[in-house]
């Protein structure tokens, strides 16, 4: 059986990968801290969900994901969905330090319990759904920004550790753009924003397909490559 854990599955990309996976015969585990909407979503198909209310943040959380590992029988997939980021232009230290404790600490420590998991157990996938926000540092968003950016690194770092130690484990690295999820609803207004079904449905295919690294969609794709060859001196003056 095909059995996956979405970290993040309550709202937003999460729920609507939960979804997809779902209609394609997937024994999933949801996490996330709001039981309501986890329940909402084990409501769809209850013989094919377990729910597991996780804060990435806790000290507990990789053993309630352990837990959640063992009911379930194992796990085949593991979906990183979980995460926050804010517009921070007068850099309010709560902001900065909340992101980078969610972003950072609870990202690490919720990938490593993964990677240990299938490096015991014939190996598996991890897939993050990181930022486009990563590829450059952003002024408008400098902790989301750079924790994007240590996810890609870290990422790319666990799955070079993987090949040392001759582990069976694929990472995916999925970069969208800006997405209609809650996290935007600040009241700012984002350029070339995607629908999160159509993004969950790239994202779901860039797993399938085992991508390394995958951008959401040709536009982004187009924009970062081109933001990489800008040089830092005109890049520290561009207002992004």
């Amino acid at each position: 059986m095909k059995r996956a854990i979405i970290i993040g599955a309550s709202s937003g990309m999460g729920l609507e990968i939960s979804k997809l996976l779902l209609a394609d015969g997937w024994h999933i585990g949801a996490a996330a801290r709001r039981r309501d909407r986890l329940e909402q979503l084990k409501a769809i198909d209850p013989s094919k969900v377990d729910i597991e209310m996780i804060d990435v943040t806790s000290d507990d959380a990789p053993l309630k994901t352990k837990g959640l590992i063992d009911r379930m029988g194992g796990i085949n997939l593991f979906v990183y969905v979980s995460g926050i980021g804010h517009q921070n232009r007068l850099l309010d230290i709560h902001v900065e330090r909340d992101t980078l404790i969610t972003n950072a600490l609870g990202f690490t420590q919720m990938i490593d319990t993964a990677f240990n998991y299938m490096a015991n157990n014939c190996g598996g996938q991890i897939a993050v759904i990181s930022s486009i926000a990563g590829t450059k540092g952003l002024g408008a968003a400098p902790s989301y920004s750079a924790t994007k950016a240590f996810q890609n690194k870290y990422i790319q770092s666990i799955e070079q550790l993987a090949n040392m130690r001759h582990l069976h484990i694929h990472f995916t690295d999925i970069r969208p753009g800006f997405v209609d999820t809650d996290l935007l609803n600040d009241g700012n207004r984002y350029p070339l924003l995607m629908k999160k079904e159509k993004v969950a449905k790239e994202i779901v295919n860039a797993i399938y397909d085992k991508k390394h690294v995958w951008v959401i969609d040709w536009r982004w794709r187009v924009i970062t490559f081109f933001w990489q060859l800008i040089p830092n001196i005109v890049w520290r003056r561009m207002n992004i």
